[in-house]
């Protein structure tokens, strides 16, 4: 009877917290992407389809979806490396790493944007010779891609590091003393212990990447069909007040970041189904 009535007692609760959830969920996440839509359709199906198939946003969509691939690919490397590195070995600057691995958390990206005008510009620290080398960072694709990288830098290092850190180094230190070299311990026992962290920093650095508009916007120029990304697209379209195009590239967005969270969860039903089959070996 005891249990029965505590549990009584706590399903109000339940039942409480579960609609302050959904409330939040609706009001922040739900209503929004309505919103995007039916503004986005507000002038017609037609004219949606010629706003998304518009030759300067495919432009933007293209740049866009090159930015987060390269982006979050170096990131990925890097974010491996470093993390692998950072929890499981013990060298001279090791909390110096940590500390710079946070720095674009701490700076505005609009400044980190001008940092790169500074030093890649035509009146920066190496403009003239790549200038001269014919090489453009800035107001090019490459600056748009470099400082998308830095404003996604430790998206995936700061969900591996700790998880790693917690883990310790007992299994790794089993598969040595099994004659596993370094590479093969790596492969086989390290990453595969931390491919949900992984995932989640994946979508989180691509998430970002898209969606990024201060750095971009600084580095990009706004030239249209070359350097505008999909955030600078839309922003272009909103002050020429042309909302139902902007509502509807932006609507773009939207859908990408729906079809990365499917891939995520994608991933992980298929991760968890090989899980149980067999284990990891």
């Amino acid at each position: 009877m005891g249990r029965k009535n505590g549990r009584r007692n706590r399903l109000p609760h339940q039942i409480g917290l579960i609609l302050v959830a959904a409330g939040f969920v609706g009001l922040l996440i739900l209503l929004p992407v309505i919103a995007v839509f039916t503004e986005a359709l507000r002038k017609g199906f037609g004219f949606y389809v010629q706003s998304i198939t518009d030759p300067l946003a495919l432009s933007a969509l293209r740049l866009t979806l090159l930015t987060a691939v390269v982006s979050v690919t170096a990131n990925l490397v890097f974010g491996v490396m470093a993390s692998w590195l950072i929890a499981k070995f013990n060298f001279p600057g090791r909390s110096l790493l940590l500390s710079l691995i946070d720095i674009p958390f701490a700076v505005s990206p609009v400044i980190s944007g001008m940092v790169f005008v500074l030093i890649f510009g035509a009146q920066g620290w190496f403009g003239n010779s790549l200038i001269n080398r014919g090489i453009q960072i800035i107001f090019a694709p490459p600056g748009i891609i470099l400082a998308t990288i830095f404003v996604t830098f430790p998206f995936i290092a700061r969900e591996l590091i700790p998880l790693m850190q917690e883990q310790g180094s007992e299994e790794e230190e089993a598969a040595v003393l099994l004659g596993a070299g370094g590479w093969q311990t790596f492969w086989r026992v390290t990453l595969p212990n931390t491919r949900w962290a992984l995932v989640y920093g994946i979508v989180l650095a691509n998430a970002r990447s898209m969606g990024e508009f201060g750095a971009v916007s600084v580095v990009s120029g706004h030239i249209r069909g070359r350097t505008n990304t999909l955030p600078l697209h839309v922003e272009i379209l909103y002050n020429e007040y042309n909302f139902s195009a902007a509502f509807a590239v932006a609507s773009l967005l939207t859908l990408l970041a729906v079809i990365t969270l499917l891939a995520k969860a994608a991933l992980e039903w298929r991760i968890r189904i090989e899980g149980n089959s067999k284990p990891w070996q």
